[in-house]
């Protein structure tokens, strides 16, 4: 039992501790009052675990949080700063002490007091951290600080470490804002040569499995991978041993593997490789830095080595889990869209008639949106409920469902009550917050714009904009399509009732958009699921060149005034139109 309750404990501190990170990391953008609620939340957790370097910590970003609210909370920032520091010092924890001169240098800097802030930040500089998002945010104050013209006359500037702060720098932001493993390695890699004057630079990670180094980053090399295993060359031997190695002459080097040399070409000469290390300080890789371009690789140039290492091995692992966690978000897309999909179908095996129908009003709903420019989220809940619109059908008797005839009053009531069930079963599927409002579009198919639609008869802007989207999109293909008790209506009558209808049944907005789609697009739609015809790329090129409204004029013109042109594109336009799905 003590030992489950230790657990919970280190539990709460680990996430504690991230939500720390996290705000230090958003310190410039997020919403202050939020930042401190829950920097005062994670506190208490701190201090019921007695974690004394995270007190200290989240003491410091406390006292900016203070000074940030208002700046004449000066005194008390620093008076909190104070405490931070004498907790920090107690606790010889260098994150700690790092954290608290980087927010003492934050203050003075923000207070103009430069000369200061500069002092103290390069303190901060010098004291070796595991917390990457620290050293970047010191060293990204020391460049803004050294890069302002005013204080040119009163800071000491330090020339002979310019070059390795730049790409310092570079290599911090890098690793704030990549997510991708292979562009982080690639950029950490180019500034690594380009600040040790060395010809090359090869990255490579271990692969735990194999028991493989793999070169993910080799400049020089192209794209070509090298594989060997971990315990083989130089490469290998630091990974093993955890030793930064300094070679000057390689060939002399009884570790060093001359086969890889003799199958490039390359001629190695100084050698300058150090392991990559994560915050449990186990090796992620190995740095290997070849042929300093004059002499060889200084006691400087493996400082610069370590500095860089010591925030990539996190960053590193950091982009690894990314990685991870976008293929298993990928995954659950693909598991959603298969969910959505065999809900559509089970519609679509109730009727084969109107099979199809909901894909078809999805492909005309992604028209409308990309007209109107629609943001993505929005157009992809929008094709989502398009999909899933008609799902209440489930509910309706066959009898009706299937009538050939028209449906008399109690039949067309029933058949009204599918938008309901609709609403019922998408709402009482939870997937995200987000999907609530998959239900709300989906149920607002059959709403008009001026309120006499069902099942809520809601009004103008009362009906979700998907909503509005989709009832278009559903009368269009519902009167171009071949139902029961009815053949598919001439694409100049089904145009008309489409246009008649603005600001009546439909938005009008959303009509216009409608008008603007090319008739390549609409013949896209049309041919969905008709394989057995070919789309000839001249007469897509054709039709490309008109909207829906271009055509809807021509339709509507007397025939003598029609030009051949004009002629030949509505004939084109209706061979297309009657091959159809769901003719």
């Amino acid at each position: 039992m003590e030992d489950f309750i230790k657990s919970i404990c280190v539990e709460d501190i680990n996430n504690a501790q991230n939500t720390m990170f996290t705000l230090f990391k958003t310190l410039e953008t997020a919403n202050i009052g939020s930042l401190s609620a829950k920097a005062e939340m994670i506190h208490n957790t701190f201090l019921a675990n007695k974690s004394y370097e995270f007190i200290a910590q989240n003491l410091s970003l406390l006292a900016i949080l203070k000074y940030k609210t208002d700046k004449n909370n000066y005194k008390i920032a620093l008076n909190m700063l104070d405490d931070a520091k004498f907790l920090a010092e107690n606790s010889q924890n260098k994150n700690a002490i790092k954290t608290n001169y980087f927010c003492w240098g934050y203050i003075y800097f923000s207070e103009k007091n430069y000369t200061q802030a500069l002092s103290i930040l390069k303190q901060a500089r010098n004291i070796a951290s595991e917390n990457s998002i620290i050293n970047i945010k010191v060293m990204d104050l020391i460049s803004r600080i050294e890069s302002m013209e005013i204080v040119t006359n009163d800071i000491e500037t330090d020339n002979d470490i310019e070059k390795p702060l730049v790409a310092l720098l570079n290599v911090a932001r890098t690793l704030a804002a990549e997510t991708s493993l292979e562009l982080l390695l690639k950029t950490v890699a180019e500034e690594i040569k380009k600040v040790l004057n060395a010809d090359r630079c090869t990255v490579f990670l271990l692969d735990k499995k194999t028991n493989e180094l793999c070169s993910k980053v080799a400049l020089g090399m192209g794209t070509q991978e090298i594989r060997f295993p971990a315990s083989a060359g130089l490469a290998g031997y630091v990974a093993q041993s955890g030793e930064i190695i300094n070679i000057k002459d390689a060939y002399s080097d009884s570790r060093f593997n001359q086969e890889i040399d003799q199958q490039t070409g390359y001629k190695t000469k100084t050698i300058l490789c150090m392991p990559i290390w994560n915050m449990k300080h186990e090796i992620l890789g190995v740095f290997q830095v070849l042929n300093k371009q004059n002499g060889t690789f200084s006691k400087e140039d493996e400082e610069v080595l370590i500095a860089i290492g010591s925030s990539a091995g996190i960053a590193i692992e950091n982009a690894r889990l990314f990685e991870s966690q976008q293929m298993m978000i990928n995954q659950q897309k693909e598991l959603f869209k298969n969910f959505i999909d065999t809900l559509a179908a089970s519609i679509d095996a109730r009727d084969k008639i109107t099979a199809g129908h909901s894909n078809r009003v999805k492909m005309y709903s992604e028209l409308i949106c990309d007209a109107m420019h629609t943001d993505e989220k929005t157009k992809a809940n929008i094709i989502h409920a398009a999909i899933l619109h008609d799902i209440g059908k489930i509910g309706i008797k066959d009898a009706v469902l299937q009538k050939n005839g028209k449906l008399t009053d109690d039949e067309y009531k029933h058949i009204q009550e599918h938008v309901k069930i609709t609403y019922d079963i998408l709402n009482r599927v939870y997937i995200s917050e987000e999907f609530k409002e998959v239900a709300e579009i989906a149920s607002s198919h059959h709403e008009k714009y001026d309120g006499t639609g069902y099942f809520r008869q809601l009004k103008g802007n009362e009906i979700h904009f998907g909503g509005r989207v989709l009832a278009v999109s559903d009368v269009f293909d519902a009167i171009t399509s071949k139902r029961h008790y009815r053949d598919k209506m001439p694409i100049k009558n089904a145009l008309e009732i489409i246009k008649s209808g603005s600001w009546k049944h439909f938005d009008g907005d959303i009509v216009e958009a409608f008008f603007q789609i090319h008739l390549d697009r609409l013949v896209d739609v049309f041919l969905s699921e008709v394989n057995s015809v070919l789309y000839d790329q001249k007469d897509r090129e054709t039709l490309s060149r008109y909207s829906v409204k271009c055509l809807d004029e021509m339709l509507n013109k007397d025939e003598s005034a029609l030009t051949d042109e004009e002629k030949n594109l509505i004939e084109l336009f209706n061979r297309y139109y009657n091959c159809k799905a769901g003719n």
